[in-house]
């Protein structure tokens, strides 16, 4: 699948605005409108909109759970996971940087910075993230054991470590995991900021193996998780979020550059609580 890299548009000192990503926007949408010629629907791979992500601040519905059938009409009905933007902070070796090849990298609890860059740990509410990788060519049945992610994101003042002012030096909220038997990642993280121009998101990208991710190599699939709105009501209304609650305000999923065009793939199922941290799950066919 192809990948692609270009900037979020957001107000950070890289931004280059939404005009940089309309190839890809028009991209997803002549996919989309292909799709509904057929006049097959897309499920199995894809959950409730933003409807149910409004349902309530304990538990939002996402992207479904993978198919268990591996029938012809199941693998009609899978569809890959929607390639988006890296955006300027990818830390791959894209743009600048390349942390994917420093020691420590493959590691599940990522609040923490490691190796030379050990010394922050980045605060908020507990987060942790599910990633079931699975083969959408079977109809989204089959796992993808032995794969590998790479998971990134903003703190909770929305920065991303390696690039922002203030945390160049930091490597935190950046980690690498092997698939198991069941094509799932998981990472401890912290819930994330709501930074201006972009809806709440965490981006990942799919490899077909830890040797290709740890090299920097063959990414299979760039991706960006949708977190739903009761839920970041809820945690921006703690401490330490308060520009968070301004800058949603101010945005959609409906007018969010990246989840615009579709967002029933990467709208996260969240549970949890602020005093109990929460778990988000995705499904990611590729």
């Amino acid at each position: 699948m192809p990948h692609h890299h270009h900037d979020e548009d957001h107000e950070h000192e890289h931004d280059r605005g939404l005009s940089y990503d309309l190839p890809v926007l028009a991209r997803r949408r002549m996919i989309r409108l292909l799709a509904g010629a057929s006049l097959v629907p897309l499920v199995g791979c894809s959950g409730s909109g933003e409807d149910t992500a409004s349902a309530s601040s304990s538990t939002s519905s996402g992207a479904a759970s993978a198919s268990s059938g591996g029938s012809s009409s199941s693998r009609a009905e899978c569809a890959t996971i929607p390639d988006e933007t890296a955006g300027p902070y990818p830390g791959d070796g894209s743009n600048g940087v390349n942390v994917l090849k420093e020691s420590g990298v493959v590691r599940s609890d990522i609040t923490a910075g490691f190796g030379d860059s050990a010394g922050g740990t980045a605060e908020g509410v507990p987060l942790t993230i599910t990633l079931t990788v699975v083969d959408a060519a079977s109809g989204c049945g089959t796992p993808k054991k032995g794969a590998a992610v790479y998971l990134w994101h903003c703190d909770r003042d929305g920065n991303y470590s390696l690039y922002s002012e203030g945390v160049t030096e930091e490597n935190y909220l950046r980690g690498v995991q092997e698939t198991d038997d069941k094509g799932q990642v998981t990472f401890k993280s912290i819930f994330p900021a709501c930074y201006s121009g972009r809806w709440p998101h965490i981006h990942f990208e799919v490899y077909g193996s830890l040797d290709d991710a740890t090299a920097a190599t063959s990414i299979t699939n760039t991706s960006q998780l949708a977190l739903p709105k009761d839920v970041c009501d809820t945690v921006y209304a703690t401490d330490g979020y308060s520009q968070s609650v301004t800058n949603l305000g101010r945005l959609s999923l409906e007018t969010d550059n990246i989840f615009s065009d579709g967002h029933d793939q990467q709208l996260a199922r969240v549970t949890g609580s602020v005093d109990k941290g929460y778990t988000a799950t995705l499904t990611v066919p590729v």
